[in-house]
This record gives structure tokens, sequence and C-alpha cells, in this order.
């Protein structure tokens, strides 16, 4: 497996930690005690390509590769995990539609997607139906030229902000997850309506919500693929959304190593540099080690996906591995910091909160355990 950057990979790998250390640095601690959604960051991400990196040219993107998009995921994460969220949840709408839409619904909605003039969310967990995706109680029924939705939706990540959101309801009840169809709705759609922000642990500055459709019409045009296909076209997007949890989760730990080492060269006890004592030495060490190889597993699955081959159990293995190194990696931050790690005067707090999500969303650890299973097995 060769992991060499590419030149057009470097470039980006150095656009992106250029941008995170004038632009979001600075700033990350603000965006996650004011809860404040970093709008003039993510305007300037799109004057730069990054909110449709791998967005085909065609169709208003950057035409680039899913390498790009984990490096770019990675270098935002390790600045601020709640940019990073906001940029692959919107990636994640993104790939639903190129995917599963139209060209007519590619050239209305991906396109300013990918140009960052719109911003997208992907609105597929409903309070009784997180991990059981065939328990979704969300109904979308077909009346004249429109399709009338009824249901909530919950912790919908841009849901604040989101001028065109995914929304996935049953057409066919009888059929569980296999009667799942999925829409693209407009923030402007009769019925629709965002009922709350949610207050949460970590990516503070990456605002969620619950939405709520009653009587919400939506232009049967605006069905994404065929009826009940939505269960595909969820997995599929799913897939790619993995690896970028994964490039987050990296980004996250790198950040809070990086903390770690450099509070260890400078924090004194007993006379010498906390970085000389050997129970440090090997937590610096163990965190090093977990961090490259959760990394090599990231892009090991995006190059599997840019080379077009299976890579469900990949990007299930690199969404596992690396949301768990993330955790370890935060919780070994707070320990060198000792005392101080506690405070909120120092950034390995933030990254401490920030990394636990990462085994949460987008499949729970124990999702992508059986989903690696299932691969093993053949079923």
């Amino acid at each position: 497996m060769n992991l060499n950057f590419t030149e057009e990979q470097k470039m980006i790998q150095k656009t992106v930690k250029d941008f995170a250390l004038k632009e979001i640095a600075p700033v990350a601690d603000q965006i996650d005690k004011e809860s404040k959604f970093p709008a003039d960051i993510i305007k300037k991400l799109g004057q730069l390509g990054l909110m449709g990196i791998n967005v085909s040219m065609e169709d208003g993107g950057a035409g680039l590769d899913t390498a790009c998009y984990a490096i770019a995921i990675e270098g935002l994460s390790k600045a601020s995990a709640a940019t990073g969220s906001i940029v692959a949840m919107h990636h994640l709408a993104c790939d639903a539609l190129k995917r599963a839409g139209t060209p007519g619904q590619k050239k209305k909605y991906l396109s300013r997607l990918a140009a960052g003039d719109y911003l997208g969310a992907f609105a597929l967990t409903e309070p009784k139906a997180g991990s059981d995706i065939g328990g979704i109680q969300t109904t979308a029924k077909l009346e004249d030229d429109s399709y009338i939705l009824d249901g909530k939706k919950i912790f919908i990540v841009n849901g604040m902000q989101a001028d065109v959101i995914n929304v996935f309801a049953s057409t066919d009840t009888s059929k569980g997850a296999n009667g799942i169809s999925a829409f693209i709705v407009e923030k402007n759609s009769p019925g629709f309506s965002v009922s709350r922000k949610i207050n949460k642990l970590g990516i503070r500055g990456c605002e969620i919500a619950e939405l709520i459709f009653k009587d919400c019409r939506v232009p049967k045009e605006n069905l994404l693929g065929k009826e009940n296909e939505g269960f595909r076209i969820a997995n599929d997007a799913l897939d790619t959304a993995r690896i970028a949890v994964g490039a987050q989760a990296v980004g996250i730990a790198q950040g809070a190593f990086e903390e770690a080492l450099k509070y260890s060269k400078q924090r004194k006890q007993f006379g010498r540099a906390i970085c000389e004592f050997q129970a440090i030495q090997w937590m610096l060490a163990n965190m090093a080690t977990e961090i490259e190889a959760a990394r090599l597993l990231v892009y090991k699955a995006a190059l599997a996906e840019d080379a077009n081959k299976k890579f469900s159990a990949d990007a299930s293995m690199a969404k596992l591995f690396a949301s768990e190194v993330a955790v370890r990696a935060a919780v070994k931050a707070v320990q060198i910091f000792g005392g101080y790690g506690y405070t909120k005067d120092y950034p390995v707090e933030r990254f401490f909160r920030d990394a636990k999500v990462t085994e949460i969303y987008q499949g729970t650890s124990e999702i992508q355990r059986a989903n690696i299973v299932r691969e093993l097995l053949g079923k």
C-alpha cells in the first residue's frame, strides 16, 4: 500500500494547515465556549473550494479524491473538531446527491452546495431510530405532485443553518428499512421547522438540532433516487462519511498529542521536565504509535474508495479504531497536564470533550464492529 501523497494531496494538506493555523486555531476556544457557529470560517472554506472538495468539477466542486477529503477533515479537526464536523456533515449531504441525484437536482442543489453557497445537512436519526434505521417513523405520502412528510428528526448536524437537507422517511411502513425513501428538503419548505438547538458535551460550535415535519410539502421532483431506495442511498453515503469521521478523530488525537508533548517539555517536577520520566514517555510513545496506525487505516480506506474497490469494511475499521484512539489520546493528554488539563485554560479539555462523539455518530463503535464482522462472514 503506497501512502505517499501526490503533489495535489500535499497542496491540499498545506492549504488546510495554513488556513487552520491562521483562521481557525486563534478562535477555536471562542467557538467552543460560545457554542458559536463559525459562519465566517465556513464562508472562507467555500471560497477555497473546500466545501465541495470531492464533488466533480462538472457538478461545481473541486473534483478531488477521497484522500484529499480526508486530509482536509483531519487538518480542520486538529484545529477545531466543530469546524471539521460542519464540513464533514455538509459533504455527507453532497455525497448523497452526488450518488443518487438527477442532473436537474445536481444543477439546482449540488452545484450550490459544492460552491459553499448552500450549507447541507443529512437528516436520518430520530428519537426512536438511531442505529436501527428500519425504525424510522417519519412518513412520506404522495399526494398529487408532492410528498407530504410528517415526523421528527434529532441530532442533525448543521440543522440550524442548513439550506438543503437530505431527509429520510418511510414511504412503505410495511417494508421497514426497505420502505425508506430519500428527499431533498429546502429550509423554507412549508411545514418544516427547527424545533430546538441541542446543548451537548463537545463539538459545541457545530450546532445540532431537532427538526419537525408537519404536513411538510416537498415537490415530487425532490425525491432522491427512487421510492424505497433510501436505505441504500444512506448506507452508501455513510461509508464515505465514516472515513471522514476517522479523519476527524485522527485530527483530534494529533492535536491532543502535540499539546501534551509540548507541555511535557515545559512542565517541571522534582527538578526536571516531566518528559524525562518514563511514565510520561510511555504515554507519549503509545499515543504517537496509535495515532499513526489510525491514520494509516483512514487513508487505506480512502485509497480503496478512490480505486473503486469495495471499502465498506475498511471504512468501518478506520472509524472504529481512529475514534477509540482519539478518546484514549485525549484522556492521556489530560493526564499529562494533570490538574491543569481538567481546566478550560488549556485546549486538551476541549479535545477530551470533542473526541467522544467520534465513537457515536455515523454509527457507534458497536455498529462498526457489526459491519466488520458481517463483511468478514460474507453476510
